[in-house]
């Protein structure tokens, strides 16, 4: 084997490894934007005036009295829900299952049903990794007004996955969540480990990546320039 016909292979590790590098690069410059949820949390009923809001606040919030204002009941194991999110890009539904992450899993649904995510936007675009939603304040500094506990990682990050966002510390999950773009995120992922997975798409991944093409202002925040609100949010039986 001759030296060019090596020099091919060499290319690919070395992309390899950028490729690794650059993930994990990515996931500590995300250390807010994957942990974006306050740990003060942030009153769901009121977009404006969250700590450090700067971004443009979601428009048409329905969130209704109904909703909780601590950590809701879990979703048992073995039950699941179909939550639909329509958008102007088009729908998404997520398939939640408690035997994932019982509390996240709860926790998402309940907020699904009562409307909390009505109006509120994809504030985080961030190509071949993720998209972050679930934000009242609409810029990754809010959420429902309490947090949810921590568990175990029970599955594996890949394309379609949908988990919870939060800060390093304990305990600081809210309403915030992901949808990963690529299974070349998820060593990145993986290796911090800490994102409760409650769910995946199971229809409409298109939609997730026509949200994903639009404009962001690149790292390290990669906010929405021209975000994509959650028109609707529904919960219903698969």
């Amino acid at each position: 084997m001759n030296a060019l016909s090596l020099r091919p292979g060499v290319s690919q590790r070395r992309n390899r490894r950028r490729r690794t590098a650059g993930f994990v690069a990515m996931l500590t410059l995300l250390g807010l934007a994957i942990g974006a949820c306050s740990p003060t949390g942030t009153p769901s009923v009121t977009p404006a005036g969250a700590p450090g809001s700067g971004g443009s606040s979601p428009a048409a919030r329905t969130a209704s009295a109904t909703c909780p204002t601590s950590q809701p009941a879990p979703l048992p194991a073995g039950q699941k829900r179909v939550v639909t999110i329509a958008t102007v890009k088009g729908r998404i539904e997520i398939t939640v299952d408690g035997s994932l992450s019982p509390i996240a899993a709860g926790n998402f649904v309940a907020l699904a049903s009562c409307g909390f995510y009505n109006g509120i936007v994809f504030h985080r675009l961030v190509p071949d990794f993720v998209i972050q939603g679930g934000d009242p304040s609409g810029n990754g500094t809010g959420g429902p007004g309490y947090e949810i506990k921590d568990e175990p990682v029970t599955a594996q990050y890949h394309r379609g996955v949908v988990a919870m966002a939060r800060t390093s510390a304990p305990n600081s999950q809210g309403s915030q969540f992901f949808i990963v773009l690529s299974d070349q995120a998820a060593g990145a992922l993986v290796r911090a480990n800490t994102y409760a997975i409650f769910g995946e798409v199971t229809s409409g991944m298109d939609t997730v990546d026509a949200i994903a093409a639009m404009p962001n202002s690149g790292p390290p925040n990669n906010d929405a320039l021209q975000p994509v609100a959650m028109d609707s949010v529904t919960v219903s039986q698969p």
